[in-house]
Order: C-alpha cells, then structure tokens, then sequence
C-alpha cells in the first residue's frame, strides 16, 4: 500500500485549515453554554479510545503503523475493534471535533467531514483492502459484525 499523506499528518494539515478557517471567515461564528463541557468530554473520550486501540494493538504484537497494513501480524477484533473497526481515526476525529467548537465557527464541520471523507479514500479502503487480502475469511465476517467509524 502506497499512502500519500501518514494520518497523524493528515490530522495536523485538517486542524490547520479548520484554525486559518476560523480566522478568516467573517461569519459562522457561534458560543454556547457549555461548550467547554463538551470539549473536555469530546477529548477524554477520545484519549479513551486512543489509548485502549494502542494497548490492544501493542499487547497483540501487531504493527500500529498504518502504512503498513500488509504487515499485521493478528487480526485484532476484541475490546473497543467488536464496537469500531478505526478507533485510532475515531479518536482523531473526536479530537478534530472538539478543536472545531473550540475554535467556535460552525463551518469547521465540514472540514471535519472532509477529514472523514479523506481518511475512507485514501487510508482506510486501502488498509481494508490488505487486511482482506491477508485475513481474507475473517476480515470479511469482521466488516459485517463492526462498523467503520461507530
């Protein structure tokens, strides 16, 4: 699998464009009670699943690097992967979302759906694809019981 971007870069350039958003564009702007509540809720969540996606991939002695899909050592389908089959590209989500309405301007929503869009292109069909091809039967009965995102 050839990956153009590494998603943790991919996340960095969807933050970047959600901040110079945020900046530049004169209208969307919103403030809510309890927008820090949600905030810190969205990120400890999301370090939640972060850090159980890690621990299970590290205590399978399976690779964590999405670039190499290929070399996967174990299926890993058990604890947060029987709830989401991408926690990893989930958590950076939460992460983008909480930096959106952090950032308050409503149109960072759409940056933050592009981020989704991209990651299903260009990251994660193809990592579905090598998975397929090296746990053809299993990966196969996984996407049917899990979904992609939650």
């Amino acid at each position: 699998m050839k990956l153009r971007i590494p998603p943790v870069l991919v996340f960095v350039i969807f933050s970047s464009l959600m901040y110079l958003l945020s900046r530049f564009l004169p209208f969307g702007n919103f403030e809510f009670f309890g927008r820090v509540f949600i905030i810190f809720f969205l990120l400890v969540i999301a370090t939640i699943v972060a850090v159980f996606s890690l621990v299970q991939f590290f205590s399978s002695k399976t690779t964590v690097d999405p670039r190499k899909p290929d070399e996967a050592s174990v299926l890993v389908v058990n604890g947060i992967y029987k709830y989401t089959r991408n926690p990893m590209y989930l958590a950076l989500l939460l992460v983008l979302l909480a930096w959106g309405i952090w950032l308050g301007n409503a149109f960072n929503t759409i940056l933050a759906a592009g981020f989704v869009a991209y990651m299903n292109k260009f990251q994660i069909f193809p990592e579905e694809e090598a998975l397929a091809y090296k746990f053809p039967k299993d990966y196969r009965h996984y996407c049917t019981q899990v979904r992609r995102w939650f």
